[in-house]
């Protein structure tokens, strides 16, 4: 199946009077405005948990949407890397709180191992957080290398306890 899918992510507020929902909500505004790609759906916004845990955080605002067009995934990850630097984005060390994260999930089917951006994304098949609002809006993606249903791969994830994810 052909489609662009990204992942949403933000555990901090743009703003003192803001949530990290509203800085997820704004980067799917900013996103469309990404010429090579259109907006299809948008899915169901989830809290989630830090990972790995961290006490010290606070919990995510998470959600994927699903565009369609035929874009470089170069250009396109340059161009979410922009969005992400315009809300604030901060890269210090590795899973630190975020005011906006966009990976790169899929790119109609797309395989890279090598360079930048990897297709699909590596650890999306490992993550509650990026498989269940991907079943929301693409409930028939194939994993372009596991050739495995995103339903199967969010079935066989261990961390799929109850209050690990829940609406937004």
């Amino acid at each position: 199946m052909f489609m662009i899918l990204i992942a949403l992510g933000a555990n901090l507020p743009l703003t003192d009077d803001g949530s990290p929902y509203d800085a997820c909500f704004h980067a799917v505004e900013e996103m469309q405005k990404i010429e090579t790609i259109h907006l299809e759906a948008v899915s169901s916004w989830y809290r989630t948990r830090p990972v790995p845990p961290d006490p010290t955080q606070p919990d995510f605002c998470n959600g994927v949407v699903r565009f369609s067009g035929a874009p470089d995934p170069v250009a396109l990850l340059e161009a979410l890397h922009e969005i992400e630097a315009r809300f604030g984005r901060v890269r210090s060390v590795p899973n630190a709180a975020r005011t906006l994260d966009l990976d790169l999930i899929d790119v109609n089917g797309m395989v890279r191992e090598t360079g930048s951006p990897i297709l699909p994304h590596p650890r999306a098949h490992l993550r509650t957080f990026v498989l269940r609002p991907l079943l929301d809006v693409a409930p028939d993606w194939v994993h372009p290398l596991l050739r495995r249903p995103a339903r199967e791969l969010f079935s066989a994830l261990p961390e799929r306890a109850e209050g690990e994810i829940r609406l937004w």
